[in-house]
């Protein structure tokens, strides 16, 4: 193996890590912004739940009236 080869080796292997490095923070940025609006969401969904509770718990309960036709 020449030096030139190994040095266009070395060359190729060196451009592709870099490729490889960018590539890797480009997903790792998208999913750390994945993983906050899943958490953001999370919030939201525990929070409308723990309304849902409190309206159901605040309605008032049916009176055991009988029907208008009767």
């Amino acid at each position: 193996m020449t030096d030139r080869t190994l040095a266009d080796r070395i060359d190729a292997l060196e451009m592709r890590l870099t490729y490889q490095d960018e590539t890797i923070e480009a997903l790792n940025q998208t999913v750390t912004a994945q993983w906050k609006q899943i958490d953001a969401l999370l919030r939201q969904v525990a929070e409308l739940s723990e309304r849902v509770r409190e309206a159901e718990a605040a309605r008032p309960a049916p009176a055991n009236e009988p029907p208008p036709h009767y």
